[in-house]
Formats: structure tokens, C-alpha cells, sequence
């Protein structure tokens, strides 16, 4: 389902990544909660793929709807 993120403890100690790139899943996602566009990102980083972006999305999505513990108390 996440084919596009790698988890590897020799890159970026293990930080979830798109596809082994070290460009980690959360600098995309805060990327967009900056209020950049798509295009934005792909300019910043020319290596990503649209559906990168989608996939980075999805993937934290889904890790922060299975936390047993809020984020704020």
C-alpha cells in the first residue's frame, strides 16, 4: 500500500522516507501544511513524483489515525 516509502535504519535513521530519496515524510506533509502548492514541492525537490506527494499524505494519515495516545492532552 505504501510502496513509495521506505523505513531504513541506515538512511536517515529509519525516519519513513519516499522511496529511499532522505527526503522524509513529514518535511512533504509540512511542506503542504505551509500552505505549498503540489507543484511548489515538486520544484523544491525535482526528484519527487506527484504521487509521492499523495502517498506521503496517506501514510500520515493513516499513522496518526491508529495512535493509542493523543497528541495533546
Amino acid at each position: 500500500m505504501y510502496e513509495r516509502i521506505t523505513v531504513d535504519p541506515d538512511v536517515m535513521d529509519g525516519v519513513p522516507c519516499i522511496r529511499g530519496l532522505r527526503i522524509p515524510v513529514a518535511t512533504v506533509v509540512g511542506m503542504i501544511a505551509d500552505g505549498m502548492t503540489e507543484q511548489e514541492i515538486l520544484e523544491a525537490y525535482p526528484d519527487l513524483e506527484a504521487e509521492d506527494i499523495r502517498v506521503a499524505l496517506r501514510f500520515a494519515a493513516a499513522a496518526v489515525q491508529y495512535r493509542d495516545q493523543p497528541l495533546v492532552s
